[in-house]
């Protein structure tokens, strides 16, 4: 493999490049670099580049390495990488003049292309099934908070009632979206670049479209040099993953706001918080701490494989691996957020009756009392504007509650604001500064009256399903292309 250069690699090149990159390798590629083995071997069979003989001979020493497991593999860094390791296993149960042939026909640019296609759709049906697993639990919540009233904030300040449900709904949506770029992430992944050689493809008439099919594919890469080249999924993927942990980020510090005493108003359970190690009264929300800040470091993953693939030439180079130096990172991070998201939610704790009482005296009514306004007296919104305005400032200044508010002081105030005297229903105040009315009435698409925020539910459990579907879909023929080629005893 070396016989173009003169010199032994040297101790620096087998200890910082080569050893760490191939022990990983052996963890997480062993099985699919087999299956890629098998396949290429299956076609080159069927086309008669290798004998049934010959053919037969690879498979049961190929059968015999994968029994052993990675583990048992004996990894000589000289060797520089994994695939080399196993045709050395190979050639030592088979000789050289029979393993030797199961390199016909392709390159490790391309094998390796299509290692990390493999690999990297493995890990994102793996991130699909656990966004799954938590669209569902809060799905249960959220079915269950249709009528749980709580102050909706914007700039981190009351701005109108909502319930529960309705920001739950949110938060669902965004997932659903994250979900939805996942499946393009996956479907850009899921072509085949084996068979596209170093770069120039191969004078051996192999069946590219056959090993696709085999490995679960799509389809084979258009082109050769694309084939080895393209590394934009890992951009991609790297991008969904970064808004999907952004989304996670910032459900997890309104979570986290929320559940400071000053707010108090959700509680994480025991099995996920911790205490401190000096002040016994402290229980700490870590899940939701350790969520956020990895999603930092998924950010860092995305800028460093950009940053790596900025000024490669579009072929192969050692550049292109050294892009995927914190992607597997980026996965492992979010495959731990999500699980750690979803044991959190299971333990979520609403303080209903202290959310309701906020709505009633932060006023967040308000904006819906200016509406009435605009309704019963028939002036412009920015009028009333101006009179709740003044009528909020007045009351804050004065320690006035909320439900103070009667037809007398917007009457005394109107006339003061705008020359106008105001008369209002009321029934008309009432229905605006009562929370739970206030909420109903906001019935419009999007809004937070029960009614429409259970739509809202039906159709993203609908959603849910639909995508619940796709991802067994995927599994089911992952694993049964799997089986087919772990079964293929006799080829």
């Amino acid at each position: 493999m070396r016989e173009r250069l003169k010199a032994e690699l040297s101790e620096e090149v087998i200890n910082y490049l080569l050893l760490p990159a191939l022990e990983a390798e052996q963890k997480r590629s062993f099985t699919n670099i087999m299956d890629i083995n098998k396949g290429h071997l299956i076609m080159l069979i069927s086309k008669g580049i290798v004998s049934q003989e010959d053919g037969q001979k690879i498979t049961d020493a190929l059968e015999s390495i994968n029994k052993n497991g990675a583990a048992s593999l004996e990894l000589d860094p000289k060797l520089e990488e994994l695939y080399f390791n196993i045709e050395a296993a190979l050639i030592k149960i088979v000789g050289v003049e029979v393993g030797g042939q199961l390199h016909t026909g392709r390159s490790r640019n391309d094998l390796y292309a299509t290692l990390a296609r493999m690999n990297s759709r493995d890990s994102l049906l793996n991130i699909c099934q656990q966004v799954v697993s938590l669209r569902e639990e809060i799905m249960k919540i959220a079915n269950n908070s249709l009528h749980t009233v709580m102050s909706g904030y914007t700039h981190m300040q009351p701005a109108e009632p909502i319930t529960l449900a309705h920001y739950l709904s949110a938060i669902l949506s965004a997932l659903e979206r994250d979900f939805q770029r996942f499946i393009q992430s996956f479907n850009v992944i899921n072509i085949s670049p084996l068979g596209a050689g170093a770069m120039a493809s191969t004078s051996f008439k192999i069946d590219r479209q056959e090993t696709s099919t085999l490995l679960g594919f799509e389809h084979a890469m258009e082109n050769s040099i694309d084939a080895v080249a393209s590394r934009d999924y890992v951009l991609e993927a790297l991008s969904a993953m970064n808004i999907l942990m952004n989304n996670l980020s910032r459900f997890s510090q309104d979570l986290y706001i929320w559940s400071t005493d000053e707010f108090g108003i959700v509680e994480v359970g025991d099995s996920v918080a911790a205490c401190s190690s000096i002040m016994p009264q402290k229980k700490n929300p870590i899940t939701l701490e350790h969520i956020k800040a990895k999603s930092g470091h998924v950010m860092s993953a995305l800028i460093s494989a950009t940053s790596c693939l900025k000024n490669t030439s579009y072929g192969h180079s050692r550049d292109l691996t050294e892009s995927f130096k914190y992607f597997w990172d980026a996965f492992t991070d979010v495959d731990s957020s999500l699980h750690l998201m979803t044991a959190t939610v299971k333990t979520l704790k609403f303080n209903e009756e202290k959310m309701l009482l906020r709505t009633m005296e932060n006023f967040s009514t308000v904006t819906e009392l200016a509406n009435t306004i605009v309704r019963e007296a028939n002036i412009s919104f920015r009028e009333a504007h101006q009179i709740v305005g003044h009528l909020v400032s007045e009351m804050i200044d004065k320690k006035i509650p909320v439900s103070n508010i009667d037809s007398e002081v917007i009457k005394d105030l109107s006339k003061l604001v705008i020359g106008k005297e105001i008369l209002l229903s009321k029934e008309g105040i009432k229905q605006a500064l009562d929370p739970i009315q206030n909420v109903e009435l906001k019935s419009t698409i999007g809004g937070p009256a029960s009614g429409e925020v259970k739509r809202q539910l039906i159709r993203l459990t609908e959603a849910l399903e639909k995508d619940k579907k796709w991802l067994i879909k995927q599994q089911t023929l992952f694993h049964d292309k799997r089986s087919k080629l772990s079964n293929t005893q006799n080829v």
